[in-house]
């Protein structure tokens, strides 16, 4: 085993990618060395010492290919230093129960593997990108209703801090 890191994630608009591309070079510039991957890409997990996983919520759920993901590499998962990280619009809500429904989006994920840390991300709302003619309609009226704004929600500084803090738990070997 290396003394790598493997930040791995799912995404449908690149979002996601980004927000692991950002929590990657964090980790870098805290001395880690680091390698970043859509999880499609992923067929070992022996070569890290540690890992941070990542996906958008999708209809309430981490994307199908991230909880697989999870369930088909818990031993492993288990055995290491583990964090994971969600990005979701719900998160740009100003009444915070939605913020609180969120956290437990996670839940699936904590059933099968206990991560060492866990952030929380608003992502992007670019209606365009979104494939479904269904989802795009929801979110017209949602954004025509004030539910949510179109654009960039995502938060850098509170992105890096997280990465920053990450830092150190997946320095310790896992209990």
């Amino acid at each position: 085993m290396s003394d790598k890191i493997l930040v791995a994630y799912a995404t449908r608009t690149r979002s996601t990618a980004e927000i692991a591309q950002a929590i990657s070079a964090t980790l870098a510039e805290n001395g880690s060395q680091v390698e970043v991957r859509p999880i499609q890409e992923v067929t070992d997990l022996e070569p890290y010492r540690a890992i941070v996983l990542g996906s958008p919520i999708h209809d309430k759920k981490w994307l199908p290919e991230a909880i697989e993901f999870v369930r088909q590499n818990q031993a492993a998962l288990s055995e290491k230093p583990f964090a994971a990280f969600m990005v979701c619009m719900a998160l740009t809500m100003k009444n915070q129960n939605y913020h609180q429904m969120a956290v437990e989006w996670l839940a699936p994920v904590r059933r099968l593997v206990e991560p060492v840390s866990e952030g929380f991300f608003a992502g992007v709302l670019d209606i365009e990108s979104v494939s479904s003619a269904l989802h795009q309609s929801i979110f017209r009226v949602s954004v025509w209703t004030g539910v949510w704004a179109e654009g960039d929600h995502r938060n850098w500084e509170a992105i890096r801090a997280w990465a920053s803090d990450l830092s150190d738990k997946l320095q310790a070997p896992k209990p």
